[in-house]
């Protein structure tokens, strides 16, 4: 029987490694994230954002993450990733997603613990009583997608002290994604390291389990600095997309009088699959 995500997330930590955390926004990317999961035999987190919820259906995405998960006997999880509003939360938490994120890093620290806190009342009192609520504290961008280089204002480093102070005021947040390092999507001039350090002393401050968004592009050495540090699930979507992107273009030219929507798809699963798969090692330190 397929333990909670809370106790995954409790095993991770201790094992010093990290719940690998992949974003989708089709049925071609779910079965690239469950068959490289699968054949790794490690738990995983499907996550999908406002508007990947958006093209897929809210209430869809959870039903079909659940029927792998019953179905397969597996550990495959689903997260509404990077939700700006309030009401979205809600509606998350209502639909049976298993992790809920409320992304207030753009919001003064007063507004974010306020907004935060009424997300975590909400799901405390909600039928969903398995339900992991995730916050962030420190902006680090936003879009999955290739930057010239870093946004204005973004990367500024989340203070320890801080985010103890959040932790504490918002009443009850099950995980933090801190500031550390990384910035959302790929940039072209080049990421900034992760402060391993850093997350060592916000885990220690906050005494609950860290998140690294924004992995995409950032090297192994960052990976395991990251993990080694306190991080328990990392974030990855820009590096699918791209794959995804390159492996329909290829499909197209290759196959110019291909009509058949699953013949032409085919590709992009494989493509996917083999940067989940890669990740997965890296974060569970597989050889």
């Amino acid at each position: 029987m397929v333990k909670s995500l809370r106790e995954y997330i409790k095993e991770a930590e201790k094992n010093k490694v990290a719940i690998g955390h992949f974003n989708i926004s089709n049925i071609e990317g779910l079965w690239a994230v469950f068959n490289a999961a699968k054949s790794l035999n490690v738990p995983v987190i499907v996550g999908v954002s406002e508007g990947e919820r958006e093209n897929i259906g809210v209430e869809q995405a959870v039903a079909l993450v659940k029927r792998f998960n019953e179905e397969y006997d597996f550990p495959i999880f689903i997260n509404a990733d990077h939700t700006y509003k309030v009401e979205l939360v809600k509606e998350a938490i209502d639909a049976g997603f298993d992790m809920v994120i409320y992304d207030g890093a753009q919001l003064s620290f007063e507004e974010n613990v306020k907004n935060t806190k009424e997300c975590v009342e909400y799901a405390r009192n909600s039928k969903n009583k398995n339900i992991l609520m995730e916050a962030e504290l420190g902006y680090i961008g936003s879009g999955s997608n290739i930057k010239e280089s870093i946004p204005e204002g973004a990367g500024i480093k989340t203070d320890p002290a801080e985010a103890k102070k959040f932790v504490e005021q918002t009443g009850g947040i099950d995980l933090l994604a801190p500031s550390v390092g990384s910035i959302h999507g790929l940039i072209k001039s080049g990421k900034p390291h992760i402060d391993g350090p850093l997350v060592k002393e916000i885990r220690e401050a906050v005494g609950i389990p860290l998140v690294l968004h924004g992995g995409s592009g950032l090297t192994e050495q960052d990976f395991l600095n990251a993990i080694d540090g306190g991080i328990s699930i990392i974030h990855i979507s820009t590096e699918l997309r791209v794959a995804f992107a390159q492996a329909l273009k290829l499909s197209l030219q290759e196959n110019p009088d291909e009509t058949t929507p699953y013949k032409i798809m085919k590709p992009t699963i494989v493509a996917m699959q083999k940067i989940v798969e890669a990740r997965l090692k890296l974060f569970n330190k597989l050889s």
